[in-house]
């Protein structure tokens, strides 16, 4: 079946996505390698930053596993940079917080990406920019509703 013009530009989207988070990934690991961390780490101690979340939360969040944000999670804390706590909207599904620590490895690697994010920035269209996370954002909501 032949792609409609629509379809093709989808389909090279999609190829440009894929490149993209494997190149974002490898500078996430180059920016979190001075605190021992690694772009999957980083993520999810970006989603528990602000307030602690389930694990299965994270995972909804983020668009991965609940396995993999376990393991992960297991790992914070057993560094130290994450710790359990109760929840108490349900019994067996524990919070995942920041310790104090995995506070201070957080605002480190958040100093290190906004230094980052400024240099990639630094000639990029703004509105461009901003457009491309509307398509993007549209492409995953689409994406959640099949």
């Amino acid at each position: 079946m032949a792609l409609t013009p629509a379809a093709a530009a989808f389909a090279d989207l999609v190829v440009q996505v894929f490149r993209l988070n494997g190149l974002l990934l490898e500078a996430g690991d180059r920016l979190t390698a001075p605190s021992g961390q690694t772009s999957s780490r980083w993520q999810v101690m970006g989603c528990i930053d602000h307030a602690p979340q389930s694990v299965a939360a994270v995972a909804r969040t983020m668009g991965l596993t609940r396995q993999s944000v376990q393991r992960t999670a297991d790992l914070l804390v057993g560094d130290g940079l994450a710790a359990y706590e109760a929840n108490p909207d349900h019994k067996r599904a524990k919070l995942l917080r920041l310790t104090p620590e995995g506070q201070r490895v957080m605002t480190t690697i958040e100093e290190a990406q906004a230094a980052w994010a400024n240099r990639m920035a630094d000639g990029l269209d703004e509105v461009a920019v901003r457009n491309a996370v509307e398509l993007l954002a549209a492409v995953g909501r689409a994406l959640a509703r099949r």
